[in-house]
């Protein structure tokens, strides 16, 4: 399982390619600190994968941000809240008001740290009615499973209650179409007792499952936002095909980053090689670095090698 370097920096607009269960595509909709700047706005990631949209972090502008991209909001099934923060959630009142002007028909459910219940509730005081249909629900290390594919949420260190969150698509077991075709096995009920590794027999032939399934490995992308360093962020990203990770300072603001309870550059990097992820995006960049971001690449590359610095509507895919 490869990850494919499928980067367009400034992107407007999503490739044409289709969302099935065997790519996952994340847009970049903010980079940015708690103060945005020209070239980043406040935090915003999409990771879209066959008929989901999941949304980590609404910060101030996305759903601008949505427009820009040329991404239709409405596509929005499930969003995740980091932690209660201006510069992660001041984006959601508009979002959700922009859903019920839209008809938003489905029904958004929306997952958050401890608090979330409240926060929302607040929300809702002050807008009066959401008038669309939602599921709130707080986590708290925990794991949710979808089926096809799962949602685990671990606590953090942060200066109020704060998750990190991986996202994966579970294994699968696949049929050989070339051998199918030569063994010509038709498509029938068959073809789904081959899959669940059951042999069959076609003219008093028996026909071996083994010989014709193979396993597709899953896919994992874990979301590590605003924290000090600590175990959960290891444990949660192990063996992640794609690590995104706050990168708030350089190293020689160690101790700044201690105090607020942030990531250095070289922090993200140590978890990227201590959890043996497969390549890491730095983002959440202080516009202290406004004009001179590659110093927080740089850094991360000594410890990790595989390492791209985020820029708003960059668009990757694995």
């Amino acid at each position: 399982m490869s990850l494919i370097l499928y980067i367009k920096s400034n992107l407007f607009k999503h490739p044409k390619l289709p969302l099935t269960m065997e790519n996952m595509k994340l847009t970049f909709l903010g980079t940015g600190n708690a103060i945005p700047t020209a070239r980043r706005n406040h935090t915003g990631i999409l990771i879209s994968f066959a008929n989901e949209n999941i949304l980590v972090d609404p910060g101030e502008g996305t759903q601008r941000q949505f427009q820009i991209a040329k991404i239709a909001l409405p596509r929005i099934t499930k969003i995740l809240i980091t932690h209660w923060h201006g510069d992660h959630i001041l984006g959601l009142p508009g979002i959700l008001q922009t859903l019920a002007m839209s008809n938003y028909q489905k029904t958004l459910k929306i997952y958050g740290p401890r608090g979330s219940l409240r926060f929302m509730k607040a929300i809702e005081d002050l807008m009066i009615k959401f008038k669309i249909n939602l599921e709130v629900k707080e986590l708290s290390n925990e794991t949710l499973d979808f089926g096809t594919f799962k949602i685990e949420a671990k606590s953090m260190d942060h200066d109020s209650p704060c998750n990190a969150y991986s996202i994966s698509i579970k294994d699968k077991i696949r049929l050989d179409k070339k051998k199918l075709k030569k063994m010509k096995i038709p498509n029938s009920p068959l073809l789904g007792q081959l899959q669940q590794g059951k042999d069959i027999v076609i003219d008093g032939k028996t026909i071996k499952a083994k010989s014709l399934i193979y396993k597709e490995e899953g896919k994992k992308i874990t979301i590590i936002m605003d924290t000090a360093l600590n175990d959960n962020c290891i444990s949660l990203a192990s063996k992640s095909d794609l690590l995104i990770c706050e990168s708030t300072f350089a190293k020689e603001e160690n101790e700044k980053a201690k105090e607020y309870k942030h990531l250095t550059s070289e922090n993200a990097a140590q978890i990227a090689k201590r959890s043996k992820s497969k390549k890491l995006i730095l983002t959440h960049i202080s516009q202290r670095y406004e004009f001179n971001p590659t110093i927080i690449e740089k850094e991360a590359k000594k410890v990790f090698k595989n390492v791209k610095l985020a820029k708003d509507f960059d668009v990757f895919e694995i």
